[in-house]
């Protein structure tokens, strides 16, 4: 009799830790990633102008904007990759489950969302630090190169719920793709149907969207991405286990 006791717990750290090591190319590909939107920033994520006499005024916005949304593309791209037949296999070097190999993708997806969160909210400040001396655009605040503890923590937690949120979606549409090729096909036009198929849908996505981007307490935002995320994971898991079963 072995007198080793493995329970689930110590299986999900051990994948964990294994799988943080082994997709240290996410990260490399993630500081790409924003390294790009970072260039793409320094255009602006928004202008506005007015003018009277012979003196005009343009005025560009800064902000994470451009950063976040580029990370937020990359955590769904990770997060759909990590379903596949070859990550799959990797979990074959430990005696696990398919319980434990999703609990450690879940934790995984967490880890690189809030690293995903806080390296984009760093990224903005270190874009108008830029800016401010390697270029001779004028800034209205100076102030504004630093922000206050308070919102640089809110920026992180928002960013890094987004990145999960997606990260979520990303796992499931890559459950659904092993499923059936079919869907390849499909999600794409899922998100493409509004201004395919006509404004009914289109209403529908923009209340989904509203959901989650209108919300003004970080509190409420954040029950609202881990219910939605639960629900997202708990399908990929039963899904997963039935193309196991088939």
């Amino acid at each position: 009799m072995s007198l080793t006791n493995v329970t689930l717990g110590n299986v999900v750290k051990k994948q964990y830790l294994f799988k943080l090591k082994s997709y240290m190319g996410a990260l490399t590909a993630l500081i790409s990633v924003q390294l790009v939107a970072m260039l793409f920033s320094f255009n602006g994520s928004g202008m506005s102008g007015r003018g009277q006499e012979n003196v005009t005024v343009n005025v560009t916005h800064y902000s994470a904007d451009i950063i976040v949304m580029f990370t937020i593309v990359w955590a769904f791209i990770i997060a759909s990759i990590l379903p596949t037949k070859a990550y799959r296999n990797d979990d074959f070097t430990f005696v696990a489950n398919r319980v434990s190999s999703h609990l450690s993708n879940i934790l995984i997806l967490l880890t690189m969302s809030v690293l995903g969160g806080v390296t984009a909210i760093s990224g903005s400040f270190l874009l108008r630090v830029l800016i401010y001396f390697f270029t001779d655009i004028q800034l209205i605040n100076t102030n504004y190169l630093l922000y206050a503890p308070h919102h640089l923590l809110m920026g992180i937690i928002a960013a890094s719920l987004y990145m999960f949120l997606f990260s979520a979606l990303g796992y499931f549409a890559g459950t659904l793709v092993q499923l059936s090729r079919v869907f390849i096909f499909l999600l794409p036009m899922l998100y493409l149907s509004p201004l395919l198929i006509g404004v009914t849908i289109g209403r529908d996505m923009t209340a989904i969207y509203q959901f989650f981007l209108a919300e003004s307490s970080i509190t409420l935002f954040a029950i609202k991405v881990f219910i939605t995320v639960a629900l997202l994971f708990t399908c990929s898991v039963t899904l997963s286990n039935r193309m196991e079963v088939r």
